[in-house]
């Protein structure tokens, strides 16, 4: 996209009107890693979405049985920068940035029966042939119809708000909206933004697979049936690929857990009834 754009002479703003693309998501360069570090990041990810309680030690072993030479802090970083922790019960498992609020957990017990009583966010790692993204979605959890997404380069607070700004634009709120204790939506500029609708902020008390369920299924979902099966070699491809994968996810895919109807479907149903 970027490489015809300038060969065409037209601005960026343009090429992302032409291709359907918001002017906000654009990126420039993937992250940059070397190509035996990309190798151990999509071998990590693997591994992580069936064992989310290794940690960086375990996550080393698992690298050396596989015939790798690596050191547990080369894997902590490459963790670190994936945004991946080992998930079990601990104290301060998710820290917000010093002077950040952190609100209380909403669900617990909570009977979650209607689109929009509880909408949830996450960020997730996105391995191509070269570099990687990061995806970040906005999701109703009774529906687990997805709202909004984005790509870019960077976890920071502007792109998570940006995903959050999206699916406010849908003309709908929810009641409650659930996050993490991470520093992109513990900012005063995030939960300013959920403040200013009314909305009643949640975030997870012991570790995101523990209290966020429903994104991290859709994390496998994305990961095992498009990612893994696509070896995209740039983010326009990958783009591209997740636009057409999440619509098939909310308008085809039928899920068991929805007794086989698509999101959309009991997302739409339970509005218009």
């Amino acid at each position: 996209m970027s490489w015809i754009g300038r060969e065409a002479g037209l601005s960026i703003s343009r090429q992302c009107a032409l291709s359907g693309i918001p002017r906000s998501s654009w990126y420039h360069e993937p992250r940059g890693e070397s190509e035996s570090n990309l190798l151990y990041m999509r071998l990590i990810d693997e591994q992580y979405l069936r064992t989310p309680f290794y940690g960086s030690p375990r996550m080393t072993e698992v690298l050396r049985r596989a015939g790798h030479e690596v050191n547990p802090k080369r894997v902590a970083r490459l963790m670190g920068l994936m945004g991946l922790q080992a998930v079990f019960p601990k104290r301060n498992f998710s820290r917000a940035a010093p002077g950040h609020k952190v609100y209380p957990y909403l669900l617990r017990g909570l009977k979650i029966d209607r689109p929009n009583q509880v909408w949830s966010t996450d960020i997730t790692y996105i391995g191509m042939q070269k570099g990687f993204l990061y995806l970040c979605v906005v999701m109703d959890w009774y529906s687990r119809y997805v709202l909004s997404w984005r790509l870019g380069n960077t976890m920071d607070g502007d792109f998570c708000a940006g995903t959050l700004e999206d699916a406010l634009g849908l003309g709908i709120c929810p009641e409650i909206f659930n996050t993490d204790q991470g520093s992109q939506f513990t900012s005063p500029a995030y939960t300013g933004i959920l403040l200013g609708h009314g909305i009643r902020i949640s975030m997870d008390g012991r570790g995101r697979a523990l209290d966020n369920i429903f994104v991290e299924r859709l994390w496998r979902s994305v990961k095992y049936e498009h990612v893994y099966l696509h070896e995209h070699g740039d983010g326009a491809s990958l783009w591209a690929g997740l636009r057409d994968y999440l619509r098939f996810y909310n308008e085809e895919r039928l899920h068991q857990s929805l007794g086989y109807k698509t999101p959309r479907e009991v997302f739409e149903a339970k509005i218009t009834s």
